[in-house]
């Protein structure tokens, strides 16, 4: 019979050898266990760093494609007779477009950060509204916003164009930077020659009117709208005035300071409708909520008042702007000491031909180079992550090497933006050359 040995009795396992047994088997399940946990952990932490790499990569590039943009003119933005500065170098004047239109705040659009006429910005009055002909001034080229996790700097930007900072759904996060700037979009407009042209009073050279045929690939007339301003630019000018409307582009003289004047000899000259084809353009950070009920941040693009969400997971944006002073050097501020000239210590080059005023900020004009940081993490929390993998640099907050989310010396800790600490996070740099300075 199965089961008996040759004395008759019932052999099998003890209960030693059982409890043995039992125990050797849960140390292979734990050590399996463990090393499951682990594995699992070290790829999420892997996975994480890999969309950390990818979104920054990505914000990068699609903020520096606006930034290599900035304060770009059609064709040129910097060029004609030189001046000498006080140094005795010889510097090329800055170009921007002559301005006929009486109402170009408006054309401008209320997605605009500027300071409006007559108002303070930090340590600079602003001109009042004004009353002839004038050069785009250099405060409406471009702006920027330094910001702490409470105010901003040289002022607070207008609620109603960006969100007021901070720390649930939708608001702006604190220790944020904001910029906004301007260029001519180039691709747009209508080529004048050959059945489009200029046609000019005889008896002053003042502009009758613009005669426009589209050619192809170029925007249909009727995408000009009722108030919109024209701009009328070349490789050496250009122009913006109030016109009755279209093909024929005609000067209303109530609209403008004066008649916009002919060029004897345009260069390939181009008519743009101004409220669309000058673009503005600006950045922040918002704050956004996970489906865990947690926060990230996510960069935003705003143009014509719409904004898009580029890419989350940004949770710092700074911005150093490289400037062309009087004599010729350059030199990187803060948005503060751009508007305010560093206190008045900084003298800016050669200036537009009919400026406003003092022509106060006039350093926004002389931007040649922007260098852009921003701060990307995971967009959710990771909680296996080990403290050596949550510390980071950040060269803003002047620590050369990796630390802890909440070291001391940080300007702002992501505990104090509304974001966690278990969350993998790299710094992203570029250093952009505008296309204000470009030959």
């Amino acid at each position: 019979m199965m089961g008996r040995n040759v004395a008759g009795r019932l052999s099998g396992v003890t209960l030693i050898e059982l409890m043995i047994a039992l125990v050797l088997g849960l140390l292979v399940a734990g050590g399996i266990v463990t090393l499951f946990i682990a594995t699992s952990a070290s790829h999420r932490a892997q996975d994480q760093l890999a969309q950390v790499q990818e979104n920054g990569r990505y914000a990068v590039r699609r903020i520096t494609d606006d930034l290599r943009m900035a304060n770009g003119q059609y064709c040129s933005s910097t060029g004609g007779v030189a001046s000498s500065t006080g140094s005795g170098l010889l510097l090329d004047g800055l170009r921007a477009p002559t301005v006929y239109a009486r109402d170009v705040m408006t054309a401008l659009g209320t997605q605009d950060l500027t300071t409006r006429w007559g108002q303070t910005s930090g340590s600079n009055t602003y001109p009042a509204t004004p009353t002839a002909p004038y050069s785009l001034p250099s405060f409406l080229s471009m702006r920027g916003y330094d910001c702490d996790d409470k105010t901003c700097k040289p002022i607070n930007p207008p609620t109603s164009v960006v969100p007021a900072m901070g720390k649930a759904s939708g608001s702006r996060v604190p220790g944020t930077g904001i910029v906004t700037l301007r260029y001519v979009d180039s691709s747009r407009g209508w080529a004048l020659g050959g059945n489009s042209w200029i046609e000019s009073n005889l008896a002053d050279g003042s502009i009758a009117a613009v005669h426009v045929v589209p050619g192809a690939g170029e925007p249909l007339l009727t995408e000009f709208k009722p108030g919109d301003l024209a701009m009328l630019a070349d490789c050496s000018s250009a122009q913006i005035f109030a016109v009755s409307g279209a093909p024929d582009f005609v000067p209303v003289a109530s609209l403008n300071f004066a008649a916009p004047a002919a060029q004897s000899t345009p260069s390939a000259p181009r008519l743009f409708d101004f409220n669309t084809d000058y673009v503005t353009v600006t950045y922040y950070v918002k704050a956004v909520a996970n489906d865990d009920g947690t926060l990230t941040g996510a960069l935003v693009r705003k143009q014509g008042g719409t904004s898009e969400e580029v890419v989350r997971g940004v949770e710092r944006l700074d911005f150093l702007y490289g400037i062309e002073d009087a004599n010729g050097n350059t030199r990187y501020l803060t948005a503060d000491e751009i508007d305010s000239n560093a206190s008045g210590s900084i003298a800016c080059p050669p200036s537009v031909p009919l400026p406003l005023g003092s022509d106060p900020g006039c350093l926004w004009r002389a931007v040649k180079s922007i260098e852009v940081r921003l701060l990307v993490a995971g967009e959710r929390p990771l909680f296996t992550l080990t403290e050596n993998e949550q510390m980071y640099a950040y060269a803003i907050d002047g620590m050369s090497t990796p630390a802890a989310p909440g070291a001391t010396g940080r300007k702002i800790t992501p505990v104090a933006q509304g974001f966690v600490n278990p969350k993998i996070r790299r710094e992203f740099t570029a250093l952009v050359s505008v296309r204000n300075y470009n030959p």
